[in-house]
Parts: C-alpha cells; sequence; structure tokens
C-alpha cells in the first residue's frame, strides 16, 4: 500500500514563526483515471461504461442542485448549497448569485474515518528552493499589500517564474475566513516578478477583508509542487456606500473573528473620497493610535487618537481631504491589539472607499 506523504512548510503569517503540516499528493487522478481504477475494481464494466456513470452521476448532482435539493452519496460525501453576503432589512431582495451563491461539499465521517485508520503516513524532508514572493504593490494604488477592483498587482521576489497552463502550477488567492480563487489573467512571468490581475474571492461578510497569497510551481516536469506563501495578508479595499451606517461597516479587524473589532458609524464627507484609516501599536504607552490618512506614504494625515478600551468616538479628517471626520466603535480593543501588534508587526492600514 502506498503512503500517504506529508512534509513540514514553513507557515509565514505566523509570529513567532511556526510551521504547518502540507499534503503532498502523490498524484492527481481525472475522470479516465478514475474509471480506469473502477474497472480494475469491478471488471464487468467497461471503461467507457464506467466513464459515462461517472458524467451521468455528475449530472444528477447538478440537477438535483439546480432544483433545490441537497445530494448525499452515504456514507461518503454531502452536496449541498449555501449563501454569503449582508442584507440591510429582512426585505432585501437576494443580491446577485454569482457573488452569494456557493456549493458545499462536506465528507462524511464513516469515509474519513476508514482513511485515518487505513492510512499509513510518511514525513517528506522540508523543500529548500521554493517560490519566494517579497513584495507586492497594487499598481493603481501605488500601496503596498493592498486589493482593489479592476487593479494590477506587481509580485516581486525569486524563483517565481510558473506557466499557469501546466498542471499543479498555480496562484492563489485565499479568503483567511472563507473563499479561493485560482488566479488566470497574468501579464509578464519571470523568476523575479510577476504581474498579476488579481480576481478576488468572496468571504462571509464584506468586512472580512484579508486574503493570503501562494504561488506552486514546478521546477521540473515531474517535480513536485512547490508552493511559497507571501508573508503579509493582503487586504482589500472596504467600501462605505453612504454616511450613516448605525448598525456599523466592520473595519481595522481579523477575518477569523465572527465579530469586526471596529466599526464605522458614520462620516461626515462633502465629496466621495478613497483615504486610509491605521492602527499603529505605540509601544512606550502600551496603547493604539488611530487616525486617518492620505492615499500617499508619507502623505497629509489627521490627528492620530489614542485609544486604550473599547470606546466610540471620532477621527478627524486631514488637511485637503473631503472628509471632516468619521465616527468609530471599538468593540474588542483586546483582540485589535494583538492583531496590531502580532499580527501586522505594529501598523495595521485599511482603505476605505468612502461614498456619499
Amino acid at each position: 500500500m502506498a503512503t500517504i506523504q506529508w512534509r513540514p512548510e514553513v507557515n509565514v503569517l505566523t509570529v513567532p514563526q511556526s510551521w504547518k503540516i502540507r499534503f503532498v499528493p502523490r498524484d492527481v487522478s481525472r475522470t479516465d483515471d478514475l474509471a480506469a481504477a473502477m474497472v480494475a475494481e469491478n471488471p464487468n464494466y467497461t471503461l467507457e461504461d464506467t466513464k459515462t456513470m461517472i458524467a451521468t452521476l455528475a449530472r444528477v448532482i447538478q440537477k438535483k442542485l439546480i432544483n433545490g435539493g441537497q445530494a448525499t452519496i452515504d456514507g461518503v460525501v454531502t452536496f449541498g448549497l449555501s449563501f454569503t453576503g449582508r442584507l440591510s432589512s429582512p426585505d432585501d431582495p437576494l443580491p446577485p448569485v454569482d457573488e452569494t451563491l456557493h456549493v458545499d461539499v462536506r465528507v462524511l465521517q464513516p469515509f474519513l474515518k476508514e482513511i485515518k485508520q487505513k492510512g499509513i503516513f510518511e514525513k517528506r524532508p522540508v523543500i529548500e528552493k521554493a517560490p519566494v514572493i517579497e513584495e507586492v504593490e497594487n499598481t493603481q494604488l501605488h500601496l503596498k499589500d493592498v486589493l482593489s477592483d479592476k487593479s494590477v498587482l506587481h509580485l516581486t521576489g525569486s524563483n517565481l517564474f510558473f506557466n499557469p497552463a501546466t498542471e499543479g502550477n498555480e496562484c492563489v488567492l485565499e479568503g483567511v475566513r472563507s473563499g479561493r480563487q485560482v488566479q488566470s489573467q497574468f501579464g509578464p512571468i519571470s523568476n523575479a516578478s510577476i504581474i498579476l490581475v488579481p480576481d478576488i474571492p468572496m468571504q462571509n461578510e464584506s468586512w472580512q477583508n484579508e486574503y493570503t497569497l501562494s504561488l506552486s510551481t514546478r521546477y521540473s516536469e515531474h517535480g513536485t509542487p512547490r508552493t511559497g506563501v507571501y508573508r503579509q495578508r493582503l487586504r482589500s479595499v472596504l467600501l462605505i456606500n453612504g454616511l450613516s451606517h448605525p448598525s456599523g461597516i466592520g473595519i481595522l479587524s481579523s477575518s477569523e473573528a465572527d465579530l469586526p473589532y471596529v466599526s464605522l458609524l458614520s462620516a461626515t464627507a462633502s465629496a466621495s473620497e478613497m483615504l486610509r484609516i491605521q492602527a499603529v501599536f505605540d509601544i512606550k504607552n502600551n496603547w493604539l493610535l488611530l487616525n486617518l490618512i492620505s492615499m500617499q506614504e508619507d502623505g497629509p494625515m489627521g490627528e492620530a487618537v489614542p485609544i486604550t478600551a473599547n470606546i466610540s468616538g471620532a477621527l478627524p479628517g486631514f488637511a485637503g481631504s473631503a472628509v471632516s471626520d468619521i465616527l468609530i466603535n471599538v468593540t474588542d480593543y483586546a483582540a485589535l491589539t494583538t492583531l496590531v501588534r502580532d499580527y501586522y508587526y505594529g501598523r495595521l492600514v485599511d482603505v476605505l472607499d468612502i461614498r456619499v
């Protein structure tokens, strides 16, 4: 019996550094491979019959879902539908299904239990050569580690060259809470640089805006895929549509949380504007400083407000900004401090797209 292979891999998103367990697939079985294996298990069926049965099963499950049902292969797996998104009122219509509808595939315990009992596990050595993403810049906003619609990302580093059309080679944006999207739109690709037009997957809530970026490639035709994960989490632009939000719009939060640490309640603005809000950990005083800043590094910024506990308060705007102030509510100061200090190296920034 072949072994189930795994290897340690650096988790660059944790401080202090830790290692995660990476499954190393021996191969990838597609329809023809699965059909051949089924014929080997039951020679009464031909290869073509088996391929037809696999295709028929896929169509039947799809039709069940289209008709609002749920499909279960007893003891193996369940297929169902789920929605993500947020409604302002119970009377709101369903948002576009391209953004909200998902297919959930849940493996059932009897199937998983037998794999755990019969599997033989083999540790593989740590791979030395792997893609290293050193920096990600949004070329539209000229900011690092920011995702936005209709933008272009410039990735720089080493060992980055890969062919997206080759099986096993992929660049992936993955939501920290949910959502995973293999990227497909690229400009020039080299060992030192990649131009990427990001396809940003939806997460469960609009305020969950943290993403990881990874690149997997093979350095030889039959080599093992090697994956590099960017050390910093990317954060997508947060849309603030309107000036009054009594229920709050989450900002400056971890996508792993069930509720936002900070919410924006209202803004005073004479026109729509894109700006940033930052939270900086003040080591000397052991508190957080929050303020509004412009979209340019080293540009104008508003007065920094010390935050030492859960509190509601206003952050003033800065010279030349159409936004006079915003009102925020800090609901989990302890978690926010940990996030800023331990995961963002003392400075967390969100881009706010405030629309009047």
